[in-house]
């Protein structure tokens, strides 16, 4: 299906990877439905884009608000997953509140929104969801307990839906990068290293999610795994 007929729903549009795939579709001619808890880091978005300012961990009022835009736009055929935050140590050092945090934002906010779209795709008969997971999906690391069991879970989550949704026309698909150029790393105590072969770019992702997009509908893309050519970290 060309990209142009479709109407997509991007989670953390207004910067990083989130940003360069809206960025993306919109170029391919895609309807891009941006969520960001504030489009202030994308003050000059263009205007294809429909921008709905949106806590995603606010959990209470998530429902109401993805049900209002599942009303509102009964088309949508394609949803990104990309929102979500890194944290790292080892887990005696997270306070309660902030475990809940990261557990929210990063997995169950987002089988919140995959529950209110998908009845409409069901109808449609076709549909993709694509989730951003990360390397840290694949295996567990050192001072990663928390932030590993989020996208272990995420990457389950989107492998049952790709069995349970098939049937309907829906594909499910999850991209695992490694460590991507962006503010991701800024208020962390590392990040890759300086080379170009140390690290992706977000507009590496974008690629991916064009390509499941545009796939013919009988193909489905499972997994896919996008690590820099050499992994270095460099401490801050």
């Amino acid at each position: 299906m060309s990209t142009k007929q479709r109407k997509v729903v991007v989670t953390g549009a207004s910067r990083g990877i989130g940003r360069a795939i809206a960025e993306h579709l919109l170029q391919e001619g895609a309807s891009v439905i941006g969520i960001a808890r504030s489009f202030n880091p994308w003050s000059n978005h263009p205007k294809q884009l429909l921008p709905l300012q949106i806590d995603l961990t606010q959990l209470d009022e998530l429902p109401t608000q993805i049900k209002r835009l599942a009303t509102q736009h009964p088309d949508i055929d394609g949803a990104v997953f990309n929102a979500g935050e890194g944290r790292f140590g080892s887990l005696e050092e997270f306070s309660p509140m902030q475990i809940r945090h990261l557990i929210d934002l990063n997995l169950t906010s987002q089988i919140l929104l995959a529950r209110e779209l998908l009845p409409n795709m069901k109808r449609q008969r076709r549909g993709d969801l694509i989730f951003i997971g990360s390397e840290a999906a694949l295996s567990g690391s050192r001072k990663g307990a928390l932030y590993c069991a989020t996208k272990f879970a995420l990457r389950g989550f989107a492998q049952s839906l790709r069995e349970e949704c098939s049937s309907s026309g829906i594909r499910s698909t999850i991209i695992n990068p490694g460590m991507v150029k962006t503010g991701f790393f800024d208020r962390l105590s590392f990040k890759p290293g300086e080379a170009e072969e140390n690290y992706i770019l977000p507009q590496d992702i974008a690629d991916a999610v064009l390509a499941i997009l545009s796939a013919r509908q009988g193909t489905c893309f499972d997994e896919i795994n996008l690590s820099p050519l050499k992994r270095v970290v460099k401490f801050k």
